[in-house]
């Protein structure tokens, strides 16, 4: 059966949309196998969405969309450039910092690398910054989204798994923070080489005041999600409702940036995304039941012999494969495929599935900066009005630093796990 493996991934290169790829190679092999197992597909698929911790996801999508367009990007920036914006760099520092902050509200990349981009590029530009750089770190910036809590995608990861979505947030934090740490330093290191500095005068105190006191509401979301969660006030599910209220409450009536005519595109929008989301688990659950049902992840620990017995080598060829399809798969589809597939081994090996979480999410990530498909890229070029294969240049080393931070949790896992232990 492993084939029907190889053919999906035909399938993807082919262009035909995942969801219908996970659901005709799922169907097909039940055909082949035994048609009395048909009446399991309507079934597994409604299993799949009929899950109470699912809700997280179109509220959490909803708080974004409504974070996004109420005047939080601006006063993040604002509060960024008091605190690095003098720096050699400091412009681009901000980029970074600012999308820590932007994707502890939102959870996603291509959001972060929207509201960031639109507003740092211009200004990059302005400032005499080389546009290659400018796009391609707003784009590896906006990796961080996916790691940061909240992360639909560690949502998605921890329904599949069957794994606390909490420790999942707390777990993402310190890979997220080694992540901007690095592309921070390699901001300061460029602007030191082209001498780019915007001011050498220090922000004093009072602008750090008050831009801090601009920006504090939004960047108390994230405190009262992850606190709630970590106390037990409140689920990960629950918290998505507290961080939609909160997103109305600061939008509507604190910054007055969001008015009633601007729900319905928000919602719309909100919608569309979601039932994308939900559309594919319910075709990944059909997939993840065929391949149980299959014995695939025996077939594979059988293919792979004596390496599924060493950590240290299973980690680094789910590092290769994950890394060489987060380039042609979007990260919401990757997890949907490489879950079902991977965690049987990972668990095998001994390796924590809370660990494995943030590795595989760190991997598609950096997916989504790489070519050919690299969403976020083709957002920041078409900002910067430069064509991807310019921006090779700086986005290389870019890349290169979060591979490093992604061997580093790979192999040194209490970075990750010791801030959950530590929470228990």
């Amino acid at each position: 059966m492993i084939w029907l493996i190889v053919l999906l991934f035909i399938l993807i290169i082919l262009r035909i949309p995942i969801a219908f790829a996970l659901g005709f190679v799922s169907i097909l092999g039940i055909v082949l196998s035994n048609t009395d197992l048909l009446i399991n597909v309507p079934r597994n698929i409604f299993n799949g969405v009929d899950n109470f911790t699912l809700v997280a996801v179109p509220l959490f999508i909803l708080a974004g969309e409504i974070m996004t367009k109420g005047g939080i990007s601006q006063r993040l920036i604002n509060f960024s450039k008091t605190i690095v914006g003098p720096l050699p760099g400091g412009l681009a520092m901000v980029v970074v910092l600012a999308s820590i902050f932007f994707s502890a509200l939102t959870g996603t990349a291509i959001a972060a690398a929207a509201a960031i981009g639109g507003m740092m590029i211009p200004a990059m530009n302005k400032e005499g910054y080389d546009r290659r750089f400018s796009a391609s770190l707003v784009a590896t910036s906006a990796t961080i989204g996916p790691i940061i809590p909240p992360s639909i995608v560690l949502i998605l990861y921890g329904v599949i798994a069957s794994v606390s979505i909490g420790d999942l947030f707390i777990a993402g934090v310190m890979p997220g923070v080694l992540m901007g740490v690095g592309l921070m330093i390699y901001s300061f290191i460029i602007g030191k080489k082209y001498n780019y500095r915007s001011s050498s005068r220090r922000s004093t105190l009072k602008e750090v005041l008050t831009g801090a006191k601009d920006a504090v509401l939004a960047l108390i979301m994230p405190v009262i999600i992850i606190g709630g969660i970590v106390s037990g006030i409140f689920t990960a599910t629950e918290s998505g409702v507290i961080a939609v209220f909160y997103a109305i409450i600061i939008g509507m009536f604190v910054y007055k940036e969001i008015t009633y005519k601007d729900f319905l595109p928000i919602l719309l929008a909100t919608a569309k995304t979601t039932s994308a989301i939900i559309f594919l688990i319910g075709s990944a659950s059909l997939f993840i039941w065929f391949l149980s049902f299959n014995q695939i992840p025996n077939q594979l620990i059988e293919v792979l012999g004596g390496v599924s017995e060493n950590p240290i080598l299973l980690l680094l060829i789910i590092n290769i494969v994950l890394l060489l399809a987060g380039t042609f798969i979007d990260t919401i589809s990757a997890v949907s495929i490489f879950t079902p597939l991977f965690l049987p081994l990972v668990v095998g090996a001994g390796i924590d599935p809370i660990h494995f979480g943030i590795i595989l999410a760190v991997n598609l990530s950096i997916g989504m900066v790489t070519p050919p498909l690299g969403v976020c890229l083709f957002v920041t070029s078409s900002i910067a009005k430069i064509s991807v294969p310019k921006m090779l240049k700086f986005l290389f080393p870019q890349v290169g630093i979060l591979i490093v931070v992604l061997l580093i949790i790979t192999y040194l896992p209490d970075v990750v796990l010791f801030p959950v232990e530590l929470f228990e």
